[in-house]
């Protein structure tokens, strides 16, 4: 494996502004080199692509740095995290074919490697979401401001990857697209699954497919989360509309069960108290509030349902503005949450 990987090493090499405009669209050749943001194709600076060395050693051709990460790496390297692939021989089978070389059929190890992890496992969903990069400047946030929640508290669960996979329901060919990453956590913090919004390319929405939002991992039970939760909480089913309560009260642990069925199975921290339900409108968000407020007060917690307006509380952020929302949940929480969590913030508007 190793001499296999030298050679491809060597012959993307010879070639290795081609492979960097094939892989590395976003960036651009500046003199010897060609810089990006970084090896999964972010724009940027930060990474040099050395066009022009020998083929091995010191200074070689296709070795690459980021200087924001200290990062270092070759152009199989660069195949890999452009293309999220995981396993060797996917990435050495895609450097076979960006070099129009024939096809190595596998030959059974002594020592075989490990399975290679399935697709839509909690493993997949963790190394989706470690190839994945903060939202800062990225079209996550483009789209989060599109929907008026600005600025994003705690977001840390939120992650960004520009070259996501997206296989059509049809069958079709898989695409890449751009995507917002949610982690799904359980009560420890271990990460069980995943949630994926894929974006239109410059963030002003959702991408134009027929299912732009999946999830995947181990979902029941666990949730996104934003904020440590110790005596309060608030659940809800959507990401956005979780994010729109957080703009809102941005002191209060939030979390998006993503899903009526499973906000009615969610798990509670042992250390919660009073429990606050974000429903939606709609028969599926009625039964699922019910559920989890006889579950959470069969347990000793106290239950109160925030309800919208409209069908959720994005909805409500969008057509009222912040202001308003504020106005609308205040009367909704208890007295001593509105003074601990309900912050009277300037008039922002959204456009």
């Amino acid at each position: 494996m190793a001499r296999d990987a030298a050679e491809l090493s060597r012959r993307l090499a010879r070639d290795a502004e081609a492979v960097c405009r094939h892989y590395l669209p976003n960036g651009r050749r500046q003199g010897q080199y060609w810089t990006v943001g970084d090896a999964r194709n972010s724009p940027g600076r930060s990474m040099f692509v050395r066009l022009k060395g020998p083929e091995a050693g010191p200074g070689a051709a296709g070795h690459w740095t980021d200087a924001a990460t200290a990062e270092h790496g070759d152009l199989l390297d660069v195949i890999r995290e452009s293309c999220s692939l995981t396993s060797f021989g996917d990435v050495a089978e895609e450097a076979r074919r960006f070099l129009s070389l024939p096809r190595v059929e596998p030959v059974a190890a002594i020592n075989p490697a490990p399975a290679r992890v399935a697709t839509g496992s909690p493993e997949a969903a963790r190394r989706l979401i470690a190839m994945a990069q903060p939202i800062r400047g990225t079209p996550v946030e483009a789209y989060l401001a599109s929907r008026c929640i600005l600025p994003v508290h705690d977001a840390g669960a939120l992650r960004y990857h520009p070259r996501c996979y997206y296989r059509p329901d049809d069958g079709g060919p898989a695409q890449r697209r751009p995507a917002m990453i949610a982690s799904v956590t359980d009560l420890q913090g271990r990460i069980t699954g995943a949630h994926r919004t894929w974006l239109a390319p410059d963030g002003s929405g959702k991408a134009a497919v027929t299912t732009p939002r999946r999830a995947m991992g181990n979902l029941l039970g666990h949730a996104v989360r934003f904020g440590a939760a110790e005596d309060v909480l608030v659940v809800g089913e959507g990401i956005e509309t979780i994010l729109s309560l957080r703009a809102a009260l941005p002191g209060m642990p939030m979390a998006a069960a993503l899903s009526a069925n499973h906000l009615a199975a969610l798990r509670l921290p042992p250390s919660v108290r009073r429990l606050y339900v974000a429903r939606d409108t709609d028969a599926a968000g009625d039964r699922a509030v019910a559920t989890q407020a006889e579950l959470a007060t069969s347990a000793g917690i106290e239950v109160l349902t925030l309800s919208p307006r409209h069908g959720d509380f994005n909805d409500d952020l969008t057509a009222h503005g912040l202001d308003n929302l504020r106005a609308a949940i205040r009367p909704q929480i208890a007295p001593e949450d509105v003074a601990r969590f309900l912050l009277n913030g300037g008039a922002r508007s959204c456009s």
